[in-house]
């Protein structure tokens, strides 16, 4: 029961984080890099398509190991939003004050994690769908 909870709360993270870049592309836009701000509103119709897209090929079993591995290789190209983050300094996302303290329990801390709970849905066979019995 444990897996399937949190393979369903996977779910509903990377849909609400595909979501949340069309509601707030300012929020993405602002760590994007420099070198990157000529591509910054693709990269951040992209990054939420992709999310929204791995988040539903989490759902059946047959594709839940290739999503994950696909989830695990966006989060390592997102490193260098990461570091930019941290580079930049002191600055106001939104209404969230973010220091580099921040920027570094992102990169060091949450990163990992939401990499190990992508490693870890991939083995899961939890099944949303009854299977018919032969």
């Amino acid at each position: 029961m444990l897996k399937k909870i949190l393979l369903i709360l996977l779910i509903a993270f990377y849909l609400f984080a595909g979501y949340n870049h069309f509601a707030n592309p300012s929020f993405y836009n602002a760590i994007i890099p420099p070198y990157l701000s000529d591509w910054s509103g693709f990269i951040n119709i992209a990054s939420g398509c992709i999310e929204i897209g791995l988040a539903l090929l989490l759902i059946p079993v047959k594709t839940r190991q290739w999503a994950s591995w696909a989830i695990i290789l966006m989060l390592l190209a997102f490193i260098p939003a990461h570091i930019y983050f941290i580079q930049k300094g002191n600055f106001q996302l939104g209404g969230l004050a973010v220091t580099p303290m921040i920027g570094w329990i992102r990169l060091l801390v949450i990163h990992p994690l939401l990499i190990l709970w992508a490693w870890w849905a991939r083995k899961s066979d939890q099944s949303f769908f009854p299977v018919p019995q032969r």
